[in-house]
């Protein structure tokens, strides 16, 4: 099982750059672990290309089916207090915004303390450093 972060769901939401690594990535370990906000990040995303005129409603409704789908079989983490406690610890600690600290906080609470044992999903690059920094593994490795 590894940890998708918001990031890297979308380009198996939408055509990128990066899709074809991250499908790749999927179809090794079907098993996705994603923040409780995942689902909304990921709207908020694809609302914003349509908003900039790079993705057409019909395209909308297609990648919001395939969240869908995606979200009928992924695991989540709650918003517990442990959660909130460590995004703010996290705060103090790294460059980050809020939903990227909770991100990685939904993680390291997953982890049960061994963020060595959960791969960490993501494409963010503050968020990635972040990561590296916390001892998770981070995927996809540069350059995939």
């Amino acid at each position: 099982m590894k940890y998708w972060d918001s990031s890297a769901l979308l380009p198996l939401l939408v055509r990128e750059e990066s899709t074809k690594a991250l499908s790749k990535l999927l179809s090794g370990d079907r098993s996705l672990l994603v923040w409780w906000g995942s689902e909304v990040e990921c709207a908020s995303a694809l609302c914003r290309l349509e908003r900039k005129g790079n993705l057409d409603p019909d395209g909308v409704s297609t990648a919001m089916e395939r969240l869908a789908v995606l979200r009928a079989s992924w695991h989540e983490v709650q918003p517990t207090d442990t959660v909130r406690e460590t995004a703010i610890r996290l705060l103090r600690t790294h460059d980050l915004q809020a939903a990227d600290a909770l991100q990685l906080a939904a993680a390291r609470v997953a982890s049960e303390g061994h963020p060595r044992s959960l791969p960490f999903v993501c494409l963010d690059k503050r968020l990635r450093r972040a990561a590296v920094r916390e001892g998770f593994p981070v995927e996809p490795a540069r350059g995939e």
